[in-house]
């Protein structure tokens, strides 16, 4: 595999048009075809207003596509295998809420594989028919989530037919294994063929069934004696309709609608998933395979012709999983992670922006809008990418007589939307944006009568209310403009959007570029302190919500901040990023029937982490949880008491680990074999309860 320059603009174009399928699709997932034409006729647009729903929200097919490929970041470097990423399932889900379909075994594929990897039967073999049946294993789940591995392939079917292979295998086998791999090679040749003939020709070589060969040959043939997608439909629901096979989501039904999408479709990439969507059965899943393959091979001219289908959109996705402060992301920063790979595959050297918002990708605006909380100054702004119009990248903002008194506004979500209804699959994230970090950005003006900027913070207080915090004034001089600005203390509240105000003394009516936005930093001191529910009646007020919990109860108290109980193994409560390093976190804590319990540090999800905890009312340890492995990495006689108060203290900085209890240092240990170097912080609890007064985080 040879890496070409074009490659990076083909993944993202690939990640955008899995987005576009799977929010056309999802809002008439499950619906029958019939009730698909009489209520819409042909979808060919969003229809998720006239739903009254939300355009982006958490779906399984996006968190499970992009937060399984996490397992080659894990991997560093080393070859992905099937058992990695079943590693990466148990790390990463959170067991009866993320990502998966919670069906119950038998009844869900996923759920019935996950179940296997939670017994300790590791991948493949968690997927094997003869664990789950032959039934579950042929569901359309193979075929959902494999599109990162086969984007980390471009030109390279034959590696893409591995890749995908080892992640469909977590949870799948047979004819489903053989369509992922059959489809997950297609979009491997996409990268450099665009004839889709050429490209099926050729990918039939990595067919191993039967059941898939003919498949084929039936929707090639059909495609090839008709033009018309509704006859088309006519043909496939009689012959792979789901009344011809067992299971409630058929690999066979689906991998023909996603081919005859693909076929009817031609180059149009917007019929295509019109197509996809308009034919029932899995939309979104179908969809946003179709979305990916033709982003592939069509490129972002094509899907930027018709309809403006990437604007509303505006790159924005959620992926669920235990490390939550990489929830609230974008198509840019989930292109650059397959990106990378790929190149490593080529042992090319990455470059990649290092700031978390470059827009260097044709048209993108990672999450960036006008800012929807000042509505009524929507008309002075208009956001788009600099680069198409052939200049540098960053985010075009022009505005429309701008003036004294009559502002615009620009931003972007880091956590959830205030009062939005999360429906369906449930949205778990921690914030982006922390208290006492530092943002840094650059704002180019085009000429020295350029308006003057204040950065700003949205967040909602205790009370459940939106608040705003400014920074100075900035007056923008031509050229590029450097700006730093620390994010003042939000008492703990979590910060929902990040923005840009723009004023200026005298009428402006052109423009300026965001070049680049970042916080890649330890927040300075981020602290939740007292008794902050206000209602007993409200046991998920929305600033608790940061917390991202895969212990069985975690929620507010009216005589503590926060209860966490899990009533077996390890259950775990975490905020904050991977930009979290070195820093200590504080919470007087107090037990009550439990194994071990705790706080948590430098969390990469719920199974990869240190924890400073009590046990066995008689000692105190520090260890580190990789995967399956418990390891001590030191332990300190200690007598403590049931529903006693103890003030504690986790210390990480390099390698080194501290443990203080009522400012006692009790244990230092340090951690030089492979050590973790960033992540969440949080709490532990294993078999029992433990009640927290206070949470303090703060860089060393």
């Amino acid at each position: 595999m040879v890496w070409k320059k074009e490659y990076a603009e083909k993944i993202y174009a690939g990640v955008t048009g899995k987005l576009l399928g799977v929010y056309l699709g999802r809002p008439v997932e499950g619906w029958s075809y019939e009730k698909i034409r009489e209520t819409f006729g042909e979808i060919s647009y969003y229809i998720h207003d006239r739903l009254n729903l939300p355009l982006i929200v958490a779906d399984d097919d996006l968190s499970g596509t992009f937060g399984f490929f996490r397992a080659v970041e894990d991997c560093a470097g080393r070859k992905v295998t099937a058992e990695d990423i079943g590693n990466s399932w148990l790390n990463y889900i959170i067991e009866n809420r993320s990502i998966l379909w919670w069906g119950g075994l038998g009844n869900s594929t996923e759920h019935s594989a996950y179940l296997m990897l939670k017994k300790g039967i590791k991948a493949p073999f968690s997927g094997a028919a003869s664990n789950i049946g032959r039934v579950m294993s042929e569901q359309i789940g193979a075929q959902i989530f494999m599109d990162a591995y086969a984007m980390m392939c471009p030109g390279d079917p034959e590696a893409a037919a591995y890749y995908v292979e080892q992640c469909a295998r977590v949870s799948h086998d047979g004819l489903a294994v053989d369509a992922a791999r059959f489809l997950g090679t297609m979009e491997s040749m996409a990268f450099d063929e665009q004839d889709v003939d050429k490209i099926m020709d050729d990918c039939q070589r990595f067919i191993q069934t039967e059941d898939i060969r003919r498949l084929l040959h039936d929707v090639r043939n059909l495609c090839a004696g008709t033009g018309d997608y509704l006859q088309a439909h006519q043909w496939l629901e009689e012959h792979y309709g789901y009344q011809n096979f067992y299971g409630p989501c058929p690999m066979m039904s689906n991998h023909a609608m996603v081919l005859a999408s693909i076929l009817l479709g031609g180059d149009d990439f917007q019929k295509s998933l019109k197509i996809a969507t308009t034919s029932a059965w899995d939309t979104d899943c179908n969809a946003g395979n179709v979305g990916c393959f033709n982003g592939i091979r069509l490129g972002l001219d094509a899907m930027d012709k018709g309809a403006d289908l990437r604007t509303p959109v505006a790159d924005r996705l959620y992926i669920i999983t235990s490390d939550g402060g990489a929830g609230v992301t974008d198509a840019v920063t989930e292109s650059r992670k397959i990106i990378k790979a790929a190149m490593a595959r080529c042992q090319e050297e990455t470059e990649l922006p290092a700031q978390r918002y470059a827009f260097e990708q044709r048209g993108s605006l990672q999450g960036f809008m006008a800012c929807p909380l000042f509505a009524d100054r929507a008309g002075r702004i208009q956001v788009s990418n600099d680069s198409s119009f052939g200049n540098r990248p960053g985010l075009r903002v022009d505005f429309n007589a701008l003036a004294e008194g009559a502002p615009a506004n620009v931003s972007v979500a880091t956590f959830l939307n205030h009062h939005e209804v999360y429906s369906n699959y449930e949205t778990y994230v921690s914030p982006t944006l922390y208290s006492g970090q530092t943002v840094k950005t650059v704002i180019f003006a085009p000429d020295g009568t350029a308006p003057y900027v204040r950065l700003c913070v949205h967040y909602v207080d205790a009370v459940d209310k939106m608040q705003v915090m400014y920074s100075p004034a900035f007056c923008l001089k031509k050229g590029d403009n450097v700006l730093e600005w620390e994010v003042p203390d939000t008492g703990g509240m979590p910060v929902c959007r990040f923005g840009y105000e723009f004023g200026s003394v005298y009428r402006y009516s052109s423009y300026v570029v965001i070049r680049s936005a970042d916080w890649s930093n330890t927040p300075r001191r981020f602290c939740q302190e007292g008794i902050l529910m206000k209602d007993m009646w409200d046991l998920n007020p929305f600033w608790s919500q940061a917390f991202v919990a895969s212990a069985r109860n975690f929620s507010p108290n009216l005589n503590c901040t926060y209860c966490i109980s899990h009533d077996e193994g390890e259950g775990l409560a975490t905020i904050g990023t991977s930009d979290f390093t070195d820093y200590q976190v504080t919470s007087t804590l107090k037990m009550s029937l439990h194994d071990k319990a705790g706080l948590v540090a430098r969390s990469k999800g719920h199974r990869r982490f240190y924890a400073a905890v009590m046990t066995g009312m008689d000692k105190v340890r520090i260890v580190k949880r990789c995967d399956d492995k418990l390891t001590i990495l030191g332990e300190a006689g200690f007598d403590y008491e049931e529903f006693r108060e103890y003030e504690m203290t986790f210390r990480v900085k390099g390698q080194e680990l501290e443990l203080l209890v009522d400012k006692k240092r009790l244990l230092a240990c340090h951690d030089s074999d492979g050590p973790y170097t960033a992540g969440g912080a949080g709490f532990l609890v294993d078999t029992g309860s433990m009640f927290i007064k206070g949470f303090c985080l703060e860089r060393i």
